[in-house]
């Protein structure tokens, strides 16, 4: 089943709120077998809407509108379905009944301007809506469906769930399962590299997309029945892994700091931090992450160089070799497992920028994990902005301490 995605309100056009409906919606789409080719944004006008609704009618079997179904002059979604569909709409007496029982229920009088939300044209079916005022709508005919709901997300979200998928669901006629590998340490164009003919492969389906915490493989396969869908899907999988080995960190909605913490969790090991150039943006993500107090015990951030020497920093190291070598950056790592008592340390120093330091160039960082006498280190030169190469920094620190997690465990095994 082709279908749309039409989100209406011109509070999106002018960016005052982000489009998360389309995005749920594309997302719960997929598993049902329904193919999403559009997605279009299109403000409070009617011309602009009825033409914008006209055209999506044109091209796909199904077209999902949230928004523009409120009582005032500038929701327009019912005049737009029943100026595309010819019919003319009308007060159904059922659903102004419910309509006023909801406002006495709370105590208040209903405003007649709301009547229009208990409209009605022939082809419309009332998708009932407890959370709210709005019922929606279910129109079909000449074998098209239009489907409307409200665009506030806590009321779409369930009429969704509870009216409209399970209605889709009979029709769509095949079942689509998805899974993404989460891929760290290669580029994008280097992964669909790696991964050769198999990106080219009609069902199970692969594409690449740069993220900016990963790159993520989606493997997609279409079948009659979820079960058949994901057998597909699983074979795909083990050779997408044997293409990128232990570049794949996680799958789906896993991070690079939920899969580290994993790690150190699953191994009952504690973890320290001491960041330079980073500024606390490590231990931040780390603390973000449910569960982290099961592991991380804290951090050190340590901008100045006699705040790292006053920390513990041997000062023969730092006069040796300076505040930006991977030399300093093993020191910092392990100086954080002595002061905090922690089985695993990472130190991250380097430049973030805007000037060299010490013939050092801008983006030029050095990050170490020490856990005994264990120590892996890696040093980058990161392009972009001060933020940009933080962030950078702060994901090459995760994905070295989990590879060092993995390689721990193989030689203890």
């Amino acid at each position: 089943m082709r279908a749309e995605i039409l989100s209406i309100g011109t509070e999106l056009l002018l960016g005052h709120i982000t489009d998360t409906n389309a995005a749920y919606l594309a997302q719960q789409c997929a598993p049902l077998g329904v193919d999403v080719f559009y997605i279009s944004q299109v403000g409070d006008n009617l011309d602009r809407l009825t033409e914008t609704l006209r055209r999506a009618r044109d091209r796909s079997e199904l077209v999902i509108m949230t928004g523009g179904l409120g009582p005032t002059e500038d929701d327009l979604s019912r005049e737009a379905i029943s100026a595309v569909l010819g019919e003319t709409p009308q007060v159904d007496p059922a659903l102004e009944t419910q309509l006023r029982a909801f406002f006495a229920g709370r105590g208040i009088r209903m405003p007649e301007r709301n009547i229009k939300q208990a409209w009605v044209i022939p082809s419309v079916t009332p998708l009932p809506n407890p959370v709210g005022t709005a019922p929606g709508w279910w129109a079909e005919r000449d074998g098209k469906i239009i489907v409307a709901m409200p665009g506030v997300p806590s009321e779409m979200t369930r009429m969704w769930e509870y009216e409209v998928a399970p209605r889709l669901a009979s029709r769509a006629g095949a079942t689509l399962y998805t899974r993404i590998l989460r891929v760290a340490g290669l580029g994008e164009s280097t992964v669909e590299e790696r991964l050769g003919d198999l990106i080219h492969t009609p069902n199970p389906t692969l594409a690449t997309y740069a993220k900016r915490d990963a790159v993520d493989v989606r493997i997609t396969a279409k079948a009659a029945t979820e079960e058949d869908a994901r057998s597909l899907v699983e074979a795909m999988e083990a050779r997408v892994r044997s293409a990128l080995g232990t570049h794949i960190f996680g799958i789906d909605s896993d991070t690079p700091q939920s899969v580290a913490l994993r790690l150190l969790i699953e191994r009952g090991l504690t973890l320290g931090t001491m960041e330079s150039c980073t500024g606390g943006l490590l231990a931040s993500l780390i603390t973000d992450t449910p569960g982290g107090s099961a592991s991380y015990r804290g951090g050190i951030v340590s901008y100045a160089t006699d705040v790292k020497a006053a920390e513990g920093v041997p000062q023969e190291t730092l006069d040796t070799y300076g505040v930006i070598s991977v030399e300093t950056a093993r020191a910092l790592a392990q100086t954080v497992c002595n002061r905090l008592t922690t089985d695993v340390g990472v130190g991250i120093t380097g430049v973030a920028g805007p000037d060299e330091q010490e013939g050092k160039p801008v983006g030029t960082v050095h990050i170490a994990v020490v856990s005994g006498e264990r120590i892996s280190d890696t040093s980058q030169r990161f392009s972009g902005g001060r933020q940009e190469i933080k962030w950078r920094a702060a994901i090459t620190a995760l994905n070295l301490l989990r590879l060092h997690l993995l390689r721990e465990n193989e030689e203890h095994d």
